[in-house]
């Protein structure tokens, strides 16, 4: 029986049920660039992270490549059973992978011992995916940046991923509102460890958008609000965290 999670900087982890190991959102090498260009904002990784070992299932929230990084998903077996959202199943069809399992909110899947609920997440520009995963020992909720799914029935969740600040454009709006949401995962989740990401990792990021960034909130904030509800983790880049010893001490 465990339960692990190591984090890989931005969205990208490797969560491990009970031996089934669920890569998610991974960026592992390469640079990182979103249309038109580098000039609009660019990340670069200062170390390229090796491929775990015998991957069970590759789980992709959103088809933007900071999610869906091309150069990172051709690294991996194309008979990988790869559940996403539609528009990161889109990538995965163009890369040629071959067990492709396309989910919209509230669709459900079963693979392998692991079961997974779609739930809605951003819209960035297009709705993409959260997940509610479960196996029989434990489970975890995750959407990278922060939108809340009101139409989610309350339940007991082991561990939610998710960002703790908000991050915005100025008249764009907020395209993570981690810290806006994080009361209402925890009314929501009741979660015995909540775990910040997306905003963290050894990524440098370039560019005019960057520039333009704006943040409200941080770790320290999220880590008072949550003493008394949840057990806190600010991930580091390549750390094993054992989850199921927190949860059952």
């Amino acid at each position: 029986m465990n339960f692990q999670a190591t984090y890989f900087g931005s969205s990208s982890w490797l969560v491990e049920l009970d031996g089934f190991k669920i890569l998610i959102d991974p960026w592992l090498k390469g640079d990182l660039v979103f249309r038109p260009g580098a000039w609009l904002i660019k990340g670069c990784l200062q170390k390229e992270i090796e491929v775990p070992d015998q991957i069970n299932l590759l789980l992709l929230t959103q088809g933007l490549p900071d999610h869906a990084h091309p150069p990172s998903l051709n690294l991996l077996e194309r008979s990988i059973s790869c559940v996403g959202s539609h528009n990161a199943c889109n990538v995965l069809e163009k890369l040629k992978f071959e067990n492709i399992n396309p989910l919209k909110p509230q669709d459900t899947i079963q693979i392998g011992p692991i079961s997974i609920e779609a739930t809605t997440g951003a819209k960035v520009p297009f709705p993409e995916n959260g997940y509610i995963v479960s196996s029989d020992q434990f489970s975890f909720y995750i959407e990278p940046h922060g939108f809340f799914d009101e139409s989610i029935s309350p339940r007991s969740i082991d561990a939610v991923f998710s960002p703790v600040v908000d991050m915005y454009l100025p008249l764009a709006g907020s395209f993570i509102k981690g810290k806006s949401t994080l009361p209402l995962l925890v009314e929501c989740f009741k979660p015995k460890i909540f775990l910040s990401t997306t905003t963290g990792g050894d990524a440098v990021f370039t560019g005019l958008l960057n520039d333009l960034i704006q943040i409200d909130g941080n770790d320290e904030e999220a880590e008072t609000f949550l003493s008394d509800k949840s057990f806190f983790i600010n991930p580091k880049v390549g750390v094993v965290y054992d989850l199921n010893k927190t949860i059952f001490n």
